[in-house]
């Protein structure tokens, strides 16, 4: 199974595309961010990340897409341009049959950490690990994209082995 995971926001948008491999392995194959100009109108920048989320939904054919769900308790503009860009991403995903599926920063740590208050540092540091890799991705919205891929791999398996 091949997950694309996804850390919405208007400036920068990190992802990671993981694939699930039998006996629980997991595979790195790509990760990176979609960046937007500050200084640009907001519709053109949701166009670019809308244009570049379809990119790699066709680049990558993602079994499933994982997004971080908003989190935001106190700015909320910043919280409506956010819900925007989830919004151009998962409707890429919907023209595409790609299913997304939804995870609260809560949960992605849970499932990382094993604790729901870990802070940005040790879910970064456990996503190097799990994924093996020399360094902690940057900017720190990429490691976020991997995270949500890696949440939505060690879900999917829960559900399989309760499922039977």
């Amino acid at each position: 199974m091949i997950i694309l995971g996804i850390d919405p926001g208007t400036a920068i948008t990190g992802y990671g595309v993981i694939q699930h491999l039998p006996g629980d392995q997991l595979k790195v194959i790509s990760y990176g961010a979609v960046t937007t100009p500050a200084k640009q109108d907001l519709q053109f920048r949701l166009k670019t990340i809308f244009d570049d989320c379809t990119t790699l939904n066709r680049q990558f054919e993602p079994d499933a897409m994982a997004i971080e769900k908003l989190f935001f308790n106190t700015n909320t503009t910043t919280a409506m341009s956010v819900g925007q860009a989830r919004g151009v991403i998962m409707l890429s995903a919907a023209l595409q049959s790609i299913p997304v599926y939804e995870y609260t920063p809560l949960q992605i740590k849970m499932a990382l950490t094993g604790y729901g208050r870990a802070d940005k540092t040790q879910v970064q540091q456990m996503v190097t690990q799990i994924l093996k890799l020399p360094e902690i991705p940057k900017p720190d919205d990429v490691a976020d994209g991997l995270a949500a891929a890696i949440t939505h791999a060690f879900s999917y398996q829960m559900a399989a082995q309760i499922a039977g």
